[in-house]
């Protein structure tokens, strides 16, 4: 308990500096930076519960659910088309980077796809514990400094692309506690049921429902949203350990260089979405950005992008990697692993 004290105390402070400099989204970015920092300088224990991130997602779903835009839909066929493009592109690309990093590196490639392919941490973590033959040290390391860029490097682009928008005075009010319970009674069944980031997605699909009922759907209130950015914040600020900076000074570099190859191609392909499809710079580029389904949203609703379209480009991205590139990827390795067994067998038989 005192781990998490101290930890929340370090994510207020952060989050407290970077809004008085101006940073954007700053009580997240600034959780993140004073929680990597004090981890370097600081030896006692600190600690973060699921239970407080999954409260902030929860939150930010109920945001994102209540600015849904239905109309999207309308042409989704169109988006269907765009969203597949760029996936094919964005995953033939990082498997390029891959390849060439790995040359480098002396990191197997195999790690390395691992490594560099954009989708979520947790299960990609997950498919790398099923294979024997990788460095799963090396594969955590590129996922979280991945995310740590996008988070950080992010907001600084698109942050001249922000549309100034009016808010007006929203206080907390029962209907909302009450819809805050409600999306986290339906998160947890959800979660139950094996759905794919449910704290996220189950919110998001409650409050669309509710949008066709007369139930009260009261507007988050700033204040909320930024406790929201710090749960989140607070959380990724702890993935990255001072233990990994021990890693070769190759695999540093190369985690580094992924992310900053990932981060320049969508970045191009933003543009196409953005003169074909007629979205803004900012809109394009979060719907594209290799980064959390989550901190892009959180994003999109800081500087006013439209969310609706982030979160349905951000979504797909992640089931086209879990539904065909994973299971893509899991086929060809036990293909390769097959025919290099046979192959050794065939050594063995000629030898004797």
């Amino acid at each position: 308990m005192k781990g998490i004290v101290k930890l929340l105390l370090l994510a207020v402070i952060g989050g407290y500096v970077f809004s008085l400099i101006h940073i954007p989204i700053p009580w997240m970015l600034g959780p993140i930076f004073s929680i990597i920092t004090a981890q370097f300088f600081y030896k006692g224990t600190l600690s973060w519960s699921p239970r407080l991130q999954n409260i902030g997602i929860v939150i930010v779903g109920i945001a994102i659910g209540e600015q849904f835009n239905l109309s999207l839909f309308r042409s989704a066929g169109i988006l269907l088309l765009y969203m597949i493009l760029l996936n094919i592109i964005l995953i033939a690309s990082s498997i390029t980077l891959a390849f060439l990093l790995s040359k480098w590196s002396k990191l197997s490639l195999k790690s390395m796809i691992l490594g560099t392919i954009p989708g979520g941490l947790g299960q990609i973590l997950l498919f790398a514990e099923e294979e024997k033959d990788v460095d799963l040290a090396a594969i955590t390391y590129f996922q979280i400094v991945r995310l740590l860029l996008v988070i950080v490097v992010i907001p600084f682009i698109v942050s001249g692309h922000i549309v100034s928008k009016s808010t007006a005075n929203i206080s907390m009010s029962y209907s909302l506690v009450l819809l805050f319970i409600l999306s986290c009674g339906f998160a947890y069944v959800a979660k139950c049921f094996k759905m794919p980031i449910a704290y996220f997605l189950a919110p998001i699909l409650l409050i669309i429902g509710l949008q066709f009922t007369p139930f009260d759907l009261a507007p988050v209130p700033p204040l909320v949203m930024n406790g929201a950015q710090l749960l989140i914040g607070a959380h990724i600020g702890l993935m990255l350990k001072p233990h990994m900076i021990k890693l070769p000074f190759r695999y540093l570099v190369a985690g580094i260089l992924s992310s900053v190859g990932l981060i320049a191609i969508t970045y191009g392909t933003s543009f196409i979405i953005s003169y074909t499809l007629d979205f803004s710079f900012a809109t394009s580029f979060l719907s594209t950005a290799p980064g959390g389904l989550d901190q892009m949203v959180l994003l999109a609703d800081a500087i006013h992008a439209d969310i609706s379209t982030v979160s349905v480009f951000q979504l797909f991205r992640l089931l086209f990697i879990f539904l065909f590139v994973m299971p893509a990827l899991k086929y060809y390795y036990m293909f390769t692993a097959k025919k290099q067994a046979l192959e050794l067998d065939q050594d063995i038989i000629m030898k004797s």
